[in-house]
């Protein structure tokens, strides 16, 4: 099998001088990039070689041991994501769901307005005030930006203590380390560049005010125990350990994203139940950030509400690429029942355009990570089960498709 994974990540890499998103990661030999950048393979050429390793990885006996067949469904699925984006880059357009199941392995679930109402009347009860739901909570969060000047040293504070926490929990190899950098002018609001030898390049994108949450999200979701860890707990048992070639590359649509994002996104409530969140925000963050200690339980309510209507946003994308919801109501829907102002609805547009059902990884990503840790145990009143489970899809090799079974 590793004579097939070293032909996928070959593909990977050629895809790659065509699709200048799809490699997220790669920190193989250097030979790999020589090899293919000497190759010149066009998207035709691509295409067919990705059809012919689908064929021999289905010619592949099924192994007698669990790692090894792990490696093996991992590996199929993440070729038929390939060819399925090698063909999107040669034009071919499918419905957003389509696509989605081909590129992530998953399909999110479809909801209508009528199913985001009543989360706005809730919100409706908790921010009075005059002018539209959304006006008022544009106004309620500015009262939580942290000023540029303190920026900076709110990041580092939540990073630090995120990743005490998780090094209380999971053994890193010595020598993790990462950068901060504050960009501007990108389609997202943070970005983890994993670079290979255990360190990471962490992003965060200074377009928009910052509102305090966004700097423990972003420290958990970018850092511990999320995209950093996951990386270089792949490069240490995976690539390293295993030997296992194919996972020195990360492409970027592909199932692992939705494993990536969804574990990202469940980290932070792993590394921060919720009362120790509401602790470390009144206590650290907040005064950091000059901000009022005692709203910060009110506020924490307010996003949880906020946080129900999470899914508008991916019908907002489904919509807008399956070309039944112009550019225009895709902001106005966002605005409506996403709550975003129009700067924020116009940048997740961008996103849309540049990353398409991408956005499904985040929500519905996050979604199965919970679901199949507490399957295995890992509830809430089970804090080392929790963190012992979702380690196992940190470490491991796993489909999407499989958080969704039962617990054997």
């Amino acid at each position: 099998m590793d004579a097939l994974a070293h032909a996928y990540v070959q593909l990977v890499l050629a895809l790659g001088v065509h699709d200048a998103d799809a490699v997220d990661a790669c920190y193989g030999p250097a030979s790999l990039t020589t090899d293919v950048e000497a190759a010149a393979a066009t998207l035709p050429d691509i295409a067919q070689a990705a059809a012919d390793l689908q064929e021999r990885l289905m010619a592949v006996a099924p192994p007698t041991d669990e790692p090894t067949a792990r490696r093996l469904r991992m590996l199929r699925a993440q070729v038929r994501a390939l060819a399925a984006r090698v063909a999107m880059q040669a034009g071919a357009r499918v419905s957003f769901d389509e696509e989605s199941r081909a590129l992530y392995d998953a399909v999110a679930p479809t909801h209508d307005a009528a199913h985001f109402e009543p989360v706005l009347a809730a919100l409706e009860a908790v921010l009075p005030g005059d002018g539209p739901l959304g006006e008022r909570y544009e106004r309620f969060r500015t009262a939580f930006v942290v000023p540029p000047e303190r920026v900076d040293r709110v990041f580092r504070a939540a990073i630090d203590a995120s990743r005490a926490r998780t090094l209380a929990r999971v053994p890193l190899p010595e020598g993790e380390t990462f950068t901060l950098a504050y960009v501007t002018n990108r389609p997202w609001s943070g970005y983890n560049w994993y670079q290979g030898d255990y360190r990471s390049r962490i992003e965060v994108n200074t377009d928009l005010p910052i509102v305090i949450d966004r700097a423990l999200d972003l420290a958990c979701h970018e850092g511990y125990p999320g995209h950093h860890v996951y990386n270089v707990l792949i490069e240490q048992h995976l690539v390293r350990g295993r030997g296992w070639i194919e996972w020195a590359v990360y492409p970027l649509f592909s199932p692992q994203s939705l494993i990536a994002e969804g574990t990202a996104n469940f980290g932070i409530t792993v590394a921060f139940p919720e009362e120790d969140r509401r602790a470390f925000d009144r206590e650290v963050l907040f005064p950091l950030a000059g901000l009022d200690a005692t709203q910060a339980d009110r506020y924490r309510h307010v996003q949880h509400l906020v946080a129900r209507l999470s899914y508008a946003g991916n019908e907002a994308a489904r919509q807008y690429l399956d070309g039944t919801m112009p550019l225009e109501r895709a902001e106005t829907w966002l605005q409506r029942y996403a709550l975003m102002d129009q700067p924020r609805a116009a940048q997740r547009v961008r996103f849309f355009e540049r990353y398409r059902s991408y956005v499904i990884n985040y929500n519905l990503g996050e979604d199965l990570v919970r679901a199949f840790v507490e399957a295995h145990g890992g509830t809430g009143d089970r804090p080392d089960r929790r963190w012992d489970v979702f380690m196992r899809l940190l470490r491991e090799p796993h489909l999407p498709s499989e958080l969704a079974l039962p617990a054997q």
